[in-house]
């Protein structure tokens, strides 16, 4: 039966009993049963009717005043059919859908009517009837049932007009088979079950959903993420290698102890640039070197700290060239050792090739390639700040793009040719006889220097974020501080503790020795 059935059954029983001539001392009352069109539920139905005692017992008859008059059926089904049957036994009577073309009448507002179908063709207000402790009660406006078009009821309710009894510990009934999902959750149906039925399903990493029962979780910023519960974006923490940080600390205090050692051992040379040790292997090249030195422990300085256009632009291009600067002067170093003791051979002609022209041809020459392979770098495609918004779900990298990769790499593959040449020359000059012959220290500097900075690319490549240039800072003072110690520790030592060893009585018994 349908509610356009039972609304005039409903109007009808209410008239009869407000009328008290219509049936005097007599009060109609009315049971509805839902058969949801199943069997053993309308048969349980019909025993509860037919039994007029405490139990579902036919015949009985205590303990339940009520007279059963009639039995209005709502549909053509079935299972009616057998009711019949039933109510036959007892001769009670069947009313079957006398409703047809019945107009109710509502008191307070007039007419409403029903269209051909059945059903209400008019809006309908719907009151909350709340009865207060003073027994009074009041009609409270809760929603309203407005009827857009032949096929489409919209149904509204005002929650918050709902007057509860105290006793109610929810705000409305709950009418699902699960829990509301919370924020932070969207809602996920289940495959062949109905709209009310659904899981929760907890958003993803970098979605949110801000209230109950989303339909789906919505993306956050690029510049935020996802708080731990999902319900709402937060900003992402900024992340570069800086000075307050442990480890960008640590780096810093580093390259600026090695350049303080770097500008002591200067400082040592220059003061007695006129011994023998000093004077034997070329003064201007030491002191080059030591001053690339002390400029590559700097250098890595400009890796610590926020990316700026300027240190970005300066950093590798600076450190490359600084480097070369280095790397040339110990092959200019090395290659002295070898014109020396070709020189010494009678006739040779390699004499004219003493002196200071040669060897700075050769620090000209080969860091000057350096030089131009940064221009065209810097040139063509320069580094620049750059800002990783996908590094880290919490986090963006603020880092420096070094803009074309190839001239990155071409730099640095540059830098270790140069060594490898060095190296090279270094070894096979290891035995020459000469006054203090560096070839030996070199030769196991540039071994270091060498076995830094292939350890560096696999590295380089295997981490990322701020620990890129960690390792990158590690790479240069680890590789300088090959070259210092290994060159110039033992001369100091000399020089210092041993200085009756920097004497050229000394010198030319060492010569004779090896001679």
């Amino acid at each position: 039966m349908s509610f356009s059935h039972v609304l005039p059954f409903f109007f009808a029983i209410h008239k009869i009993n407000q009328n008290p001539r219509l049936l005097p001392n007599i009060t109609l009352g009315y049971n509805i049963y839902e058969n949801f069109f199943n069997a053993r539920m309308t048969y349980e139905a019909m025993i509860e009717l037919l039994s007029t005692g405490q139990e579902n017992i036919p015949n009985y008859n205590c303990g339940r005043p009520k007279g059963l008059l009639a039995v209005l059926e709502g549909t053509d089904s079935e299972l009616f059919h057998h009711v019949t049957t039933m109510l036959r036994i007892y001769k009670i009577p069947q009313l079957h859908l006398f409703l047809r073309n019945f107009q109710p009448y509502n008191l307070s507002v007039g007419d409403v009517y029903l269209d051909e179908n059945g059903d209400p063709a008019a809006d309908f207000v719907i009151m909350d009837w709340a009865v207060f402790p003073n027994k009074s009660a009041a009609g409270v406006k809760i929603g309203h049932i407005e009827r857009k078009d032949f096929l489409e009821v919209k149904l509204s309710i005002d929650q918050s007009a709902i007057i509860w009894p105290t006793s109610f510990n929810q705000k409305m009934p709950f009418s699902r088979c699960t829990e509301s999902c919370l924020p932070g959750y969207t809602k996920l149906m289940r495959e062949g079950a109905p709209v009310c039925c659904y899981d929760c399903s907890p958003c993803m990493e970098g979605t949110v959903s801000t209230q109950e029962d989303a339909a789906h979780c919505e993306k956050c910023p690029d510049d935020q993420h996802s708080s731990k519960k999902r319900d709402q974006c937060v900003p992402k923490i900024i992340s570069f290698l800086s000075y307050q940080e442990t480890l960008g600390l640590i780096l810093t205090l580093f390259a600026l102890g090695l350049s303080l050692t770097t500008a002591i051992v200067l400082g040592i040379f220059m003061k007695y640039r006129e011994t023998p040790i000093v004077k034997a292997n070329n003064r201007d090249l030491t002191y080059i070197l030591l001053d690339s030195l002390l400029l590559s422990f700097l250098t890595s300085l400009l890796f610590i700290g926020r990316p700026r256009k300027v240190t970005c632009l300066l950093r590798q291009s600076t450190f490359s060239v600084v480097f070369s600067v280095a790397v040339s002067c110990l092959l200019a170093k090395t290659v002295m050792v070898v014109v020396a003791f070709l020189a010494t051979k009678p006739g040779s002609r390699m004499r004219k090739w003493l002196g200071k022209t040669l060897a700075n041809s050769i620090i000209l020459s080969c860091s000057g390639v350096q030089v131009g392979i940064c221009i065209i770098w810097l040139g063509i495609s320069p580094p620049f700040p750059d800002a990783n918004l996908h590094y880290h779900s919490g986090q963006i990298l603020l880092q420096c793009n070094e803009g074309s990769v190839t001239m990155f790499y071409t730099a640095l593959s540059y830098m270790g040719f140069l060594a490898a040449i060095c190296f090279l020359v270094a070894f096979l000059a290891r035995k020459l006889p000469g006054s203090f012959n560096e070839a030996k220290l070199i030769t196991f500097s540039m071994l270091v220097f060498c076995s830094v900075w292939v350890s560096f690319v696999p590295t380089y490549l295997s981490t990322k974020g701020k620990y890129m240039v960690a390792v990158q800072i590690f790479s240069i003072q680890a590789s300088s501080l090959g070259l210092l110690g290994c060159i110039f520790i033992p001369k100091c030592y000399i020089i210092i503790l041993k200085p009756y060893l920097n004497t050229k009585e000394h010198l030319m018994m060492k010569n004779n020795e090896r001679s």
